[in-house]
């Protein structure tokens, strides 16, 4: 099954998450399928802290995938803004 989650990565204290489309069998740092967008929540001043490609988000999940919580929290945040 195809997940769309949310990938840590970044230094310690300093998270940056990667939004990727991934096989559940994988580890969770493991092979993406695609990468969808980030995500930022340290971002200050000028710095964008949220950049999904909702398009092919729609695209992954109308193939079967399924969204985790926190990427579905993040394109409603979205969709509010645009």
């Amino acid at each position: 099954m195809v997940k769309v989650k949310l990938v840590r990565h970044g230094a310690k204290r300093s998270p940056f998450y990667k939004v990727v489309a991934t096989d559940s069998r994988y580890a969770g740092d493991g092979k993406a399928l695609e990468r969808l967008g980030f995500f930022n929540p340290m971002a200050r001043g000028q710095e964008v802290k949220l950049n999904l490609n909702v398009e092919r988000i729609n695209h992954w999940v109308g193939q079967g995938a399924q969204v985790s919580e926190r990427v579905g929290s993040l394109m409603k945040q979205v969709q509010k803004s645009a």
